[in-house]
């Protein structure tokens, strides 16, 4: 079963149906799209000698091509590795050689300073750019047929930061999304070929996984001109197209009910705003539901499942007259279908309702595992049960609520931070003795990434030192904004550093 397996038929039917557009200009018809995913597929087996279940990297901001490179990889029976694009080169060499990955594509803006790290893995053979004319090349190859794959087998490799440091690839097979796919039928939206989906969001991420279900029933897919984000200009793609569904995370939606135009865009075209990935504030929801209508939903899952956790739908985001509106408008909502929740203790042991405890999920749209991590794979699925690291609480209705984020973990702008591979970056510096990294709360992106930094004893350094440190190593998004030298960080007893202490001393400060 390969989760491709929906192009032949979608051509067939839809093939004269809009697939592609890039803003205001379409480009491709199902029918050629199918045309350009087969043959590029085609060219993956055949001119670049890839094999079954070969891995191949996707570094690209969002782009046309996105879409036709993943389903291309299905159909050729590879699987798909794609990155965020706001990476540091080093961090996609390291994913590239983790993966194994033999081929890249990348859009322009990041060709250079990905070749350069990637001559030096071993394995791995071409860099190509989707802008270049080789490229195009690739999708007037001879086509082939679709290869038949295991349900079992992967289909993309998504990679999420984890508290070691180091990122870790949760292994989605093509039974995973379907899965996915199938729930998103169930608990968000039916698509149709008359629907828009504006990939406003990265496509490497929750954008990308929820572009498949729009995909299979021919939905039109707009690529911003900006390749993202921009306020006014999906109030101008709101002009044009009609039932459209986008993905906002909570500080993209806030902005636009904040925008000046917001009273004057045609929310009476927009079809499903899910948001997701970052806690979204009870009064921010309400604005945002006067403003645009019963449109909005919320998800709540990570990569190991998903988008697929729990779910507030557009009824209950509208349901204003039930006693427990704000009380549940504050909640993550109610598990997806075929999807357990629990909450459990420390020891793994479910905890009554309304106890606070670690959010558990179970379900055929949990990953596989992490990618060559048996140890982390181990730690994070222990029987049967997806340990998502976040702390929340059931009530007596089954609504989640969530009481904390992963311990440590930063969210900027929907974008999961971790202190520790920052941390460690930082103490390369061998005049640092100690670092200590937390978030700090920032208006339009949530949070922030600020440093507590104690220097050796006569070390110094500058900020600046530090900054450049950071940017040679890792993701411009990830690097602190504000550094604090200190003369001790506060710790346990056991000598572990305290940082719900310094979040209470930058709260002071």
């Amino acid at each position: 079963m390969n989760i491709a397996d929906f192009l032949p038929r979608v051509a067939a039917v839809y093939g004269d149906k809009p697939a592609i557009s890039l803003g205001m200009r379409q480009l491709h018809t199902y029918q050629e799209f199918a045309d350009r995913a087969r043959s590029l597929a085609g060219a993956l087996r055949g001119e670049l000698g890839l094999n079954e279940g070969d891995r191949v990297g996707i570094a690209m901001t969002n782009t046309p091509q996105y879409m036709e490179i993943l389903v291309a990889c299905w159909h050729a029976g590879l699987c798909a590795v794609p990155m965020n694009a706001k990476l540091h080169p080093k961090e996609f060499a390291f994913i590239i050689e983790n993966a194994g990955a033999k081929v890249c594509f990348v859009t322009e803006n990041l060709t250079k300073g990905i070749s350069d790290f990637l001559e030096t893995i071993d394995g791995f053979e071409r860099v190509f750019c989707v802008s270049d004319d080789d490229y195009e090349a690739l999708t007037t190859h001879s086509p082939i047929e679709m290869v038949d794959v295991s349900e079992t087998d992967p289909a993309w490799i998504f990679y999420t930061s984890g508290t070691t440091g180091r990122p870790k690839g949760a292994t989605l097979t093509h039974r995973t999304l379907l899965a996915m796919t199938l729930r998103y039928y169930a608990d968000v939206d039916q698509p149709s070929p008359t629907d828009s989906y504006f990939h406003t969001a990265p496509m490497s991420h929750a954008d990308g996984l929820y572009a498949i279900p729009h995909l299979i029933k021919g939905s039109h897919h707009i690529v911003p001109e900006s390749g993202g984000f921009d306020v006014e200009e999906i109030f101008g793609l709101l002009e044009t197209y009609k039932n459209a569904t986008f993905m906002a995370a909570p500080t993209m939606l806030t902005r636009m009910t904040n925008h000046p135009k917001a009273s004057e865009a045609r929310s009476e075209n927009i079809k499903t705003i899910y948001y997701g990935g970052a806690p979204m504030y009870l009064e921010d929801t309400k604005r945002a539901i006067a403003t645009f209508g019963p449109c909005i939903m919320q998800i709540f899952g990570q990569g190991e499942s998903p988008n697929t956790g729990t779910s507030l739908s557009k009824d209950l985001h509208a349901d204003y007259d039930n006693p427990k509106y704000e009380q549940r408008l504050s909640s993550v909502g109610l598990p997806r279908t075929g999807v357990e929740v629990r909450i459990f203790d420390e020891n793994d042991n479910e905890v009554p309702t309304g106890e606070v405890g670690e959010i558990v999920l179970r379900s055929d749209v949990v990953m596989a595992g992490y990618w060559n991590n048996p140890e982390a794979t181990s730690s994070t699925i222990r029987d049967g049960w997806l340990h998502t690291g976040d702390v929340g609480l059931l009530d007596e209705d089954g609504f989640l609520t969530l009481k904390d984020r992963s311990k440590d973990m930063i969210i900027s702008g929907g974008t999961n931070i971790y202190p520790r591979e920052i941390e460690e970056v930082l103490l390369m510096d061998s005049r640092l003795d100690e670092v200590s990294v937390i978030g700090r709360p920032e208006p339009d992106w949530g949070e922030e990434v600020v440093a507590f930094v104690v220097l050796r004893e006569g070390a110094s350094v500058t900020p600046e030192e530090l900054e450049e440190l950071c940017l040679n190593n890792i993701a411009r998004f990830k690097r602190p904004k504000e550094y604090f030298f200190v003369d001790q960080l506060p710790k346990s007893n056991y000598g572990k550093i305290l940082k719900t202490e310094l979040r209470k001393q930058l709260a002071e400060m």
